[in-house]
């Protein structure tokens, strides 16, 4: 998705950052979407840990007599 912006794309994007909120709300701001990210990365590995996979499913098998 971001590949193709590269360093210069970046330094501009955090220019126009710092214009717009101010040397003061970008660390809230960083930090909110850090907080953000990670709630959003523990709910989707909660998501997919509760589905089983059919690599792991064990299927029992009742030994001959």
């Amino acid at each position: 998705m971001f590949n193709n912006i590269g360093i210069s794309g970046l330094i501009i994007i955090f220019a126009i950052a710092l214009i717009v909120f101010g040397p003061a709300k970008l660390p809230q701001l960083g930090r909110a979407f850090g907080d953000t990210l990670r709630e959003f990365r523990n709910s989707t590995k909660g998501i997919v840990d509760d589905t089983p996979d059919e690599k792991t499913t064990i299927i029992e098998i009742e030994p001959k007599r």
